[in-house]
């Protein structure tokens, strides 16, 4: 997933993500690191806040743009 790699290129701490999204740092890094992977929900949040498809999120394209 490239939760870490959009977080970092927009100068976000994964605090902030965290309680942007209200979740907790914890589960961010979890992510981030592959110890956990993000429900279809989780999923729909950090893409909405990146403002990035899901497909793109997950790898699955390079082009971040949604519904394209």
């Amino acid at each position: 997933m490239r939760l870490k790699e959009l977080r970092k290129k927009r100068k976000i701490s994964q605090l902030k993500l965290a309680m942007d999204l209200n979740m907790n740092q914890n589960s961010i890094s979890r992510y981030e690191n592959g110890e956990r992977e993000a429900d279809y929900a989780t999923l729909i949040k950090f893409a909405d806040y990146f403002k990035v498809s899901i497909d793109y999120l997950l790898g699955r394209t390079n082009n971040p743009k949604m519904n394209e």
